[in-house]
């Protein structure tokens, strides 16, 4: 089981530190951080949270990460449905207390889109559906492949987390326009529970987008690892 919190938490973690910075600080009169704020507010969940719980659970936070580790042999299959269990639930409670603070002001009137994902009318550049699915697969599948390589044992593994971090921002620096960023299921579904309407409506694509993406990463990392490094089959101590 602490595995599982473990996930909960750091997933908690970053819905809660990098929603919280779009919803509460993008756009504050004269103090706003704007999408490079946002960008180095993911970035800085998932490197500070896999310091934190990546000897623990391997700290994925993300149900694309942990599809994409079992498709690249670097996790197993058993493990998938409860991490993704753990990393909704984990998700829910982050944008939960992200919604008692955004509503806790005393002109507080809407929570606007909640940093939900969207695409056409909702997409924040007003991006068609296509550019959409495109952006968020192919910025899954590099998000996953740096996870793979950096996290490989002939990788200098005390650096995995500043270079996933890093990818995480450089990923949000280019996308925010496009669909204000998903590449992580559980983050995309748990502020559009809160949002509602359009944003479960939408919620799908966020879900299909980065697991195929992430099973893309998966087979073609795997593919290219030279026959003379194997992979650890194992979870620890991949992040």
């Amino acid at each position: 089981m602490k595995k599982y919190i473990a996930e909960f938490i750091g997933t908690m973690w970053l819905v809660l530190g990098g929603c919280g910075a779009a919803v509460l600080d993008a756009a504050f009169p004269n103090l706003g951080i704007g999408f490079l704020g946002v960008a180095l507010a993911f970035g800085l969940t998932v490197l500070t949270g896999v310091y934190a719980f990546g000897h623990i659970s391997g700290g994925h936070f993300n149900p694309a990460v942990s599809i994409g580790l079992w498709a690249g042999g670097r996790f197993a299959g058993k493990e998938v449905v409860p991490y993704i269990i753990s990393q909704v639930l984990g998700g829910i409670l982050g944008a939960g207390i992200l919604y008692v603070i955004a509503t806790g002001k005393s002109d507080f009137t809407s929570i606007g889109d909640f940093a939900s994902n969207g695409y056409a009318e909702h997409s924040p550049g007003g991006y068609n559906l296509a550019a959409c699915l495109i952006c968020e697969v192919v910025m899954t599948f590099m998000f996953v492949m740096v996870i793979m390589g950096a996290t490989h044992k002939k990788a200098s593994g005390a650096f995995a987390g500043v270079a996933i971090g890093l990818a995480l921002t450089l990923i949000h620096l280019i996308s925010i326009p496009v669909t204000n960023t998903s590449v992580n299921p559980a983050r995309s579904l748990a502020p559009a529970i809160f949002q509602g309407g359009w944003a479960l409506g939408q919620v799908w694509l966020f879900w299909v987008a980065p697991i195929v993406g992430a099973i893309l990463a998966g087979g073609v990392y795997k593919w290219l690892l030279p026959n003379n490094i194997p992979e650890p089959q194992t979870l620890e101590p991949h992040a």
